[in-house]
């Protein structure tokens, strides 16, 4: 019982991690998205002030 006990564990441990990487991935790429569409709403603005 206490190897099944260690092997959950592990598994846990390792959808864990790719639960936390995959969430730092995520993160970045609605930041960047999130900054592309800002510098284009800026690019528009200044280019309609012109």
């Amino acid at each position: 019982m206490e190897e099944a006990t260690q092997t959950d564990e592990a598994k846990k441990a390792k959808r864990i991690g790719w639960l936390k990487k995959s969430g730092i991935a995520v993160f970045l790429f609605f930041l960047i998205k999130g900054l592309v569409w800002v510098g284009l709403a800026a690019a528009v603005w200044m280019g309609l002030r012109k």
